[in-house]
Protein backbone atom coordinates (compact mmCIF):
# COMPACT_ATOMS: atom_id res chain seq x y z
CA UNK A 1 0.00 0.00 0.00
CA UNK A 2 1.41 3.61 -0.85
CA UNK A 3 1.86 5.71 1.54
CA UNK A 4 0.14 9.00 1.66
CA UNK A 5 1.92 12.05 0.76
CA UNK A 6 1.53 14.87 2.92
CA UNK A 7 2.33 18.64 1.98
CA UNK A 8 4.85 20.02 5.51
CA UNK A 9 6.53 22.98 6.24
CA UNK A 10 9.77 22.58 6.10
CA UNK A 11 11.02 26.04 6.36
CA UNK A 12 9.42 29.94 7.20
CA UNK A 13 10.84 33.38 6.58
CA UNK A 14 9.54 37.09 7.09
CA UNK A 15 10.37 40.59 5.63
CA UNK A 16 8.91 43.57 7.55
CA UNK A 17 9.54 47.07 6.59
CA UNK A 18 11.96 48.97 9.21
CA UNK A 19 9.49 52.16 9.59
CA UNK A 20 6.54 52.06 12.53
CA UNK A 21 3.75 54.03 11.91
CA UNK A 22 1.62 54.22 15.68
CA UNK A 23 -1.45 55.29 16.50
CA UNK A 24 -0.39 58.14 17.52
CA UNK A 25 1.49 59.27 14.27
CA UNK A 26 -2.36 58.53 12.85
CA UNK A 27 -3.74 61.30 15.39
CA UNK A 28 -1.65 63.65 13.45
CA UNK A 29 -3.45 62.94 9.85
CA UNK A 30 -6.66 61.82 10.45
CA UNK A 31 -9.25 62.55 13.33
CA UNK A 32 -8.67 59.40 15.69
CA UNK A 33 -6.85 58.60 18.88
CA UNK A 34 -5.09 55.91 19.87
CA UNK A 35 -7.59 54.57 22.80
CA UNK A 36 -10.17 54.29 19.77
CA UNK A 37 -8.30 52.19 17.85
CA UNK A 38 -6.43 49.94 20.31
CA UNK A 39 -10.34 49.31 21.87
CA UNK A 40 -11.79 48.19 18.38
CA UNK A 41 -9.39 46.52 16.49
CA UNK A 42 -6.31 45.78 18.84
CA UNK A 43 -3.57 47.49 16.84
CA UNK A 44 -1.42 49.67 18.47
CA UNK A 45 1.21 50.26 14.83
CA UNK A 46 2.11 48.59 11.74
CA UNK A 47 5.23 48.77 9.26
CA UNK A 48 5.53 50.73 6.53
CA UNK A 49 7.67 50.28 3.12
CA UNK A 50 8.95 53.59 2.66
CA UNK A 51 11.27 53.27 0.10
CA UNK A 52 9.81 54.18 -3.22
CA UNK A 53 12.10 52.17 -5.18
CA UNK A 54 10.64 48.55 -3.42
CA UNK A 55 7.50 47.26 -3.42
CA UNK A 56 5.78 43.73 -2.66
CA UNK A 57 8.47 42.11 -4.87
CA UNK A 58 11.36 43.22 -2.89
CA UNK A 59 9.62 41.79 0.41
CA UNK A 60 8.38 38.65 -0.84
CA UNK A 61 11.93 38.25 -1.95
CA UNK A 62 13.66 38.78 1.26
CA UNK A 63 11.01 36.14 3.02
CA UNK A 64 11.96 33.77 0.25
CA UNK A 65 16.09 34.23 0.85
CA UNK A 66 15.59 33.71 4.71
CA UNK A 67 13.31 30.67 4.08
CA UNK A 68 16.29 28.96 1.70
CA UNK A 69 18.83 30.03 4.18
CA UNK A 70 17.40 28.76 7.14
CA UNK A 71 16.57 25.65 5.03
CA UNK A 72 20.24 25.56 3.85
CA UNK A 73 19.37 25.03 0.01
CA UNK A 74 19.68 27.14 -3.07
CA UNK A 75 17.17 28.58 -5.25
CA UNK A 76 17.48 26.29 -7.85
CA UNK A 77 16.22 23.86 -5.82
CA UNK A 78 12.74 25.17 -5.92
CA UNK A 79 10.10 23.79 -8.84
CA UNK A 80 7.47 26.24 -7.89
CA UNK A 81 6.56 29.35 -6.30
CA UNK A 82 3.06 31.12 -5.40
CA UNK A 83 2.72 34.39 -3.96
CA UNK A 84 -0.50 35.24 -2.54
CA UNK A 85 -1.27 39.52 -2.60
CA UNK A 86 -3.52 41.87 -4.05
CA UNK A 87 -0.56 44.59 -4.22
CA UNK A 88 1.72 43.41 -6.74
CA UNK A 89 4.63 45.39 -8.29
CA UNK A 90 2.51 45.56 -11.53
CA UNK A 91 -1.08 43.85 -13.49
CA UNK A 92 2.20 41.38 -15.19
CA UNK A 93 4.82 40.08 -14.80
CA UNK A 94 3.51 38.28 -11.39
CA UNK A 95 5.41 39.25 -8.17
CA UNK A 96 6.37 35.34 -8.42
CA UNK A 97 8.27 35.64 -11.21
CA UNK A 98 10.02 38.98 -10.06
CA UNK A 99 10.64 36.56 -7.01
CA UNK A 100 12.16 33.49 -9.53
CA UNK A 101 13.94 36.11 -10.34
CA UNK A 102 15.89 38.00 -7.37
CA UNK A 103 16.17 34.40 -5.75
CA UNK A 104 18.13 32.55 -8.98
CA UNK A 105 14.99 30.19 -8.77
CA UNK A 106 16.27 28.59 -12.01
CA UNK A 107 13.77 25.88 -12.37
CA UNK A 108 11.18 26.94 -10.71
CA UNK A 109 7.83 28.23 -12.46
CA UNK A 110 5.49 30.62 -10.39
CA UNK A 111 2.49 33.09 -10.16
CA UNK A 112 0.19 35.54 -8.04
CA UNK A 113 -3.29 34.18 -5.90
CA UNK A 114 -5.13 36.84 -5.82
CA UNK A 115 -7.64 36.52 -3.28
CA UNK A 116 -6.51 39.35 -0.46
CA UNK A 117 -6.58 38.59 3.51
CA UNK A 118 -7.35 34.68 2.41
CA UNK A 119 -4.82 34.49 -0.03
CA UNK A 120 -2.36 32.70 1.89
CA UNK A 121 -4.81 30.31 2.96
CA UNK A 122 -5.79 29.39 -0.61
CA UNK A 123 -2.33 29.59 -2.21
CA UNK A 124 -1.13 27.02 0.70
CA UNK A 125 -3.61 24.85 0.17
CA UNK A 126 -2.83 24.84 -3.85
CA UNK A 127 0.82 24.49 -2.99
CA UNK A 128 0.04 21.46 -0.78
CA UNK A 129 -1.69 19.49 -3.86
CA UNK A 130 0.96 20.28 -6.17
CA UNK A 131 2.87 17.95 -3.48
CA UNK A 132 0.54 15.87 -2.73
CA UNK A 133 0.75 14.64 -6.61
CA UNK A 134 3.81 14.20 -6.53
CA UNK A 135 5.12 15.97 -8.78
CA UNK A 136 6.64 18.96 -7.05
CA UNK A 137 9.11 18.23 -4.48
CA UNK A 138 9.59 21.85 -2.82
CA UNK A 139 7.23 24.76 -3.22
CA UNK A 140 7.60 28.12 -2.09
CA UNK A 141 3.90 30.12 -1.04
CA UNK A 142 4.38 33.28 0.32
CA UNK A 143 2.01 36.22 1.29
CA UNK A 144 3.12 39.83 0.39
CA UNK A 145 1.33 42.78 0.48
CA UNK A 146 2.21 46.76 0.54
CA UNK A 147 -0.76 48.15 1.61
CA UNK A 148 0.41 51.44 2.12
CA UNK A 149 0.44 51.28 -2.11
CA UNK A 150 -3.44 51.21 -1.91
CA UNK A 151 -4.13 53.30 1.43
CA UNK A 152 -5.94 56.83 1.18
CA UNK A 153 -3.86 58.28 4.61
CA UNK A 154 -6.95 60.74 4.92
CA UNK A 155 -9.62 57.45 5.29
CA UNK A 156 -9.64 57.11 9.17
CA UNK A 157 -12.39 54.13 8.23
CA UNK A 158 -8.69 51.88 6.53
CA UNK A 159 -5.62 53.96 7.11
CA UNK A 160 -5.65 52.54 10.75
CA UNK A 161 -6.02 49.35 9.82
CA UNK A 162 -3.27 48.04 7.37
CA UNK A 163 -0.14 47.43 7.17
CA UNK A 164 3.29 46.16 5.44
CA UNK A 165 4.80 43.03 5.28
CA UNK A 166 5.82 39.62 3.70
CA UNK A 167 6.54 36.06 5.14
CA UNK A 168 5.95 32.62 3.52
CA UNK A 169 6.97 28.64 3.69
CA UNK A 170 8.43 26.27 2.06
CA UNK A 171 6.95 23.05 1.29
CA UNK A 172 8.10 19.13 0.90
CA UNK A 173 6.55 16.11 1.01
CA UNK A 174 6.00 13.76 3.64
CA UNK A 175 4.75 10.37 4.37
CA UNK A 176 5.29 10.85 8.71
CA UNK A 177 1.41 11.74 8.88
CA UNK A 178 2.45 15.53 9.94
CA UNK A 179 1.39 18.38 7.45
CA UNK A 180 -1.62 20.05 5.30
CA UNK A 181 -4.79 17.45 6.60
CA UNK A 182 -7.37 19.14 4.87
CA UNK A 183 -8.81 22.84 3.79
CA UNK A 184 -12.09 24.09 3.14
CA UNK A 185 -12.75 27.54 1.15
CA UNK A 186 -15.69 29.57 -0.39
CA UNK A 187 -16.37 32.55 -1.97
CA UNK A 188 -19.24 35.10 -2.44
CA UNK A 189 -18.92 37.18 -5.22
CA UNK A 190 -22.12 39.07 -3.72
CA UNK A 191 -20.21 40.83 -1.14
CA UNK A 192 -17.47 42.83 -3.87
CA UNK A 193 -18.36 46.29 -3.29
CA UNK A 194 -18.25 45.91 0.39
CA UNK A 195 -14.45 45.79 0.19
CA UNK A 196 -13.11 46.88 -3.16
CA UNK A 197 -10.43 48.73 -5.15
CA UNK A 198 -12.19 50.30 -8.34
CA UNK A 199 -9.81 51.81 -10.44
CA UNK A 200 -6.60 50.60 -12.21
CA UNK A 201 -8.45 47.32 -13.98
CA UNK A 202 -10.35 47.16 -16.96
CA UNK A 203 -13.51 48.22 -16.26
CA UNK A 204 -12.62 51.64 -14.42
CA UNK A 205 -8.76 51.68 -16.64
CA UNK A 206 -6.39 54.42 -15.14
CA UNK A 207 -7.20 57.85 -15.99
CA UNK A 208 -7.29 61.55 -14.20
CA UNK A 209 -10.38 60.79 -13.80
CA UNK A 210 -10.16 57.61 -11.59
CA UNK A 211 -7.23 59.81 -9.64
CA UNK A 212 -9.01 62.32 -8.86
CA UNK A 213 -11.88 60.12 -7.63
CA UNK A 214 -9.61 58.35 -5.61
CA UNK A 215 -10.59 55.04 -7.27
CA UNK A 216 -7.19 53.28 -6.30
CA UNK A 217 -7.75 53.40 -2.83
CA UNK A 218 -9.64 50.76 -0.82
CA UNK A 219 -13.08 51.30 0.37
CA UNK A 220 -14.77 49.27 2.42
CA UNK A 221 -18.36 49.58 4.47
CA UNK A 222 -17.20 48.44 7.62
CA UNK A 223 -20.35 47.14 9.07
CA UNK A 224 -21.16 44.46 6.89
CA UNK A 225 -17.55 43.65 6.15
CA UNK A 226 -17.11 43.28 9.77
CA UNK A 227 -20.71 40.84 10.36
CA UNK A 228 -19.39 38.91 7.41
CA UNK A 229 -16.15 38.13 8.62
CA UNK A 230 -17.00 37.43 11.97
CA UNK A 231 -19.94 34.91 10.47
CA UNK A 232 -17.51 33.49 8.13
CA UNK A 233 -13.88 32.82 9.74
CA UNK A 234 -15.68 31.55 12.56
CA UNK A 235 -18.57 28.90 11.01
CA UNK A 236 -15.76 27.83 8.26
CA UNK A 237 -13.36 27.55 11.35
CA UNK A 238 -15.91 25.13 13.60
CA UNK A 239 -16.84 23.71 10.21
CA UNK A 240 -12.93 22.22 9.66
CA UNK A 241 -12.72 21.15 12.97
CA UNK A 242 -15.81 19.09 12.90
CA UNK A 243 -15.03 17.82 9.30
CA UNK A 244 -11.90 16.02 10.81
CA UNK A 245 -13.37 14.91 14.47
CA UNK A 246 -11.37 17.55 16.06
CA UNK A 247 -12.04 18.74 19.46
CA UNK A 248 -10.76 22.28 21.07
CA UNK A 249 -8.79 19.79 23.45
CA UNK A 250 -7.60 18.24 19.72
CA UNK A 251 -6.32 22.09 18.68
CA UNK A 252 -3.27 23.55 19.97
CA UNK A 253 -3.58 26.56 17.94
CA UNK A 254 -6.23 28.60 16.07
CA UNK A 255 -3.63 31.10 13.42
CA UNK A 256 -6.19 33.40 12.15
CA UNK A 257 -6.27 36.11 9.73
CA UNK A 258 -5.49 39.60 11.87
CA UNK A 259 -7.80 41.72 10.71
CA UNK A 260 -9.52 42.65 13.75
CA UNK A 261 -9.10 41.68 17.49
CA UNK A 262 -13.30 41.37 17.86
CA UNK A 263 -13.39 38.66 14.70
CA UNK A 264 -10.63 36.62 15.57
CA UNK A 265 -11.74 36.54 19.88
CA UNK A 266 -15.78 35.16 17.94
CA UNK A 267 -13.78 32.80 15.98
CA UNK A 268 -11.68 31.61 19.13
CA UNK A 269 -15.30 31.78 20.90
CA UNK A 270 -17.03 29.22 18.25
CA UNK A 271 -14.25 26.68 18.44
CA UNK A 272 -14.74 26.44 21.56
CA UNK A 273 -10.73 27.30 22.49
CA UNK A 274 -9.36 30.28 25.25
CA UNK A 275 -7.26 33.23 24.40
CA UNK A 276 -4.22 30.83 24.92
CA UNK A 277 -4.39 28.76 21.82
CA UNK A 278 -4.60 31.60 19.72
CA UNK A 279 -1.31 33.12 17.70
CA UNK A 280 -2.27 37.28 17.81
CA UNK A 281 0.32 39.80 17.06
CA UNK A 282 -2.04 42.22 15.25
CA UNK A 283 -0.80 45.02 18.21
CA UNK A 284 2.37 45.84 16.27
CA UNK A 285 1.55 45.19 12.56
CA UNK A 286 -2.03 45.79 11.59
CA UNK A 287 -3.49 44.20 8.99
CA UNK A 288 -0.56 42.91 5.89
CA UNK A 289 -3.62 40.84 4.42
CA UNK A 290 -1.85 38.09 2.33
CA UNK A 291 1.39 38.69 4.79
CA UNK A 292 -0.64 38.00 8.31
CA UNK A 293 -0.90 33.98 9.06
CA UNK A 294 2.47 33.37 7.64
CA UNK A 295 3.81 36.60 10.33
CA UNK A 296 1.75 34.72 12.80
CA UNK A 297 3.36 31.01 11.97
CA UNK A 298 6.63 32.91 12.18
CA UNK A 299 6.52 34.71 15.12
CA UNK A 300 5.04 31.56 17.01
CA UNK A 301 7.79 28.94 15.30
CA UNK A 302 9.56 28.24 19.06
CA UNK A 303 6.48 27.79 20.58
CA UNK A 304 5.31 25.05 18.02
CA UNK A 305 5.67 21.32 18.47
CA UNK A 306 5.49 18.36 15.98
CA UNK A 307 2.36 16.77 15.73
CA UNK A 308 0.80 20.40 16.91
CA UNK A 309 -2.85 20.36 15.37
CA UNK A 310 -3.03 23.93 13.43
CA UNK A 311 -6.22 25.52 12.11
CA UNK A 312 -5.67 28.35 9.75
CA UNK A 313 -8.44 30.37 8.95
CA UNK A 314 -8.64 34.04 6.99
CA UNK A 315 -12.27 36.34 5.64
CA UNK A 316 -10.64 38.68 3.32
CA UNK A 317 -12.53 40.51 0.02
CA UNK A 318 -14.29 38.93 -2.57
CA UNK A 319 -15.38 37.79 -0.43
CA UNK A 320 -13.47 34.74 0.12
CA UNK A 321 -12.77 33.01 3.48
CA UNK A 322 -11.40 29.51 4.38
CA UNK A 323 -9.81 27.26 7.13
CA UNK A 324 -6.99 24.76 6.49
CA UNK A 325 -6.04 22.12 9.15
CA UNK A 326 -2.31 21.01 9.57
CA UNK A 327 -0.20 18.98 11.64
CA UNK A 328 2.95 20.54 12.56
CA UNK A 329 5.70 18.84 11.30
CA UNK A 330 9.13 21.20 12.18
Amino acid sequence: MTEKILAQVTSIGRYLPDYVLTNKELEKLVETNDEWITSRTGIKERRILKDPDKATSFMAAEAAKEILKNRGIDGSEIDAIIVATVTPDYFFPAVACLVQREIGATNAFGYDISAACSGFVFALSTGAQMIESGRYKKVLVIGADKMSSIIDYTDRTTCILFGDGAAGVLLEPTTDGNGIVDFIQHCDGSGADYLIMHGGGSKNPSSYKTIDDKLHYITQDGKSVFKRATEGMADVSAEIMKKNNLTADDVAWLVPHQANLRIIDATARRMGIGTDKVMINIERYGNTTAATIPLCLYDWKNQLSKGDNLVLAAFGGGFTWGALYMKWGM
